[in-house]
């Protein structure tokens, strides 16, 4: 493998490992290159069909449907990957649920039975959620996926109740509840909204006017310890 076809591919695992946009200048000096290699790199995977998006200002992100074939995992790999996957079982909605125990599934059969059998076996397990949310999550889950508007009517705290329209662009489990991370078209600010303090909830017809890649990094900008 040349040096740059080598750099092409980890160009792509590189901006696969990030949820947000990495710049060229970040990439230039991780691969000891100059900015303006990395932009004839991305030229190349662009002509090749690697959906790579550069987005002014803020840098380039991996399009959605890009599949990169599996590196084996180690022991170790496969006990924090089992752990996620239980995670989601207990803690998601009906179709994540599904899909995690699908997941595992595949893996488990490319382990082999003996490696299969000690992952599932770890002694790894996940308590189950203490809410009853999974249907929320469901139809906030669709309209992150989807890039659409949800109209919520919130009550505080303080038992205030508001009607609100917000763009959601993330969703956060914690242990008593789960976060929905939206720009609130009443405040005109990003904001946090307990799922449990929801009275309810529609999606709507109205996509986000702008991607949520975009709305997640300008959040990031604002909240630069949230890992999304």
């Amino acid at each position: 493998m040349t040096g740059r076809s080598g750099r092409l591919l980890a160009l792509l695992e590189e901006l696969r490992a990030h949820r947000r946009p990495v710049t060229a200048k970040q990439l230039a000096a991780k691969f000891q290159v100059s900015e303006r290699t990395i932009l004839r790199d991305f030229k190349v995977l662009a002509e090749l069909g690697a959906p790579v998006e550069g987005v002014a200002g803020l840098g380039f992100v991996l399009g959605k449907g890009f599949f990169m074939p599996p590196l084996a995992l180690s022991e170790l790999e496969a006990d924090a990957v089992l752990l996620g996957l239980r995670f989601v079982q207990r803690r998601g909605d009906p179709d994540l649920c599904e899909a995690a125990s699908g997941a595992l599934a595949k893996i488990a059969a490319g382990l082999g039975e003996d490696r299969a059998r000690a992952m599932r076996t770890s002694g790894l397990a996940v308590a189950p959620s203490n809410t009853d949310d999974g249907e929320r999550i469901g139809q906030v889950r669709q309209a992150i996926s989807a890039e659409h508007k949800i109209e919520i009517l919130y009550r505080d705290a303080r038992g205030a109740e508001t009607r609100r329209i917000v763009w959601p662009i993330a969703l956060a489990f914690f242990d008593d509840t789960q976060i929905l991370v939206a720009w609130c078209e009443r405040r005109e600010a990003f904001r946090h909204f307990r799922l449990d303090r929801i009275q309810s909830l529609s999606n709507l017809a109205d996509r986000l006017p702008a991607p949520r890649r975009i709305l997640l990094a300008e959040y990031s900008l604002e909240e630069p310890e949230a890992d999304l």
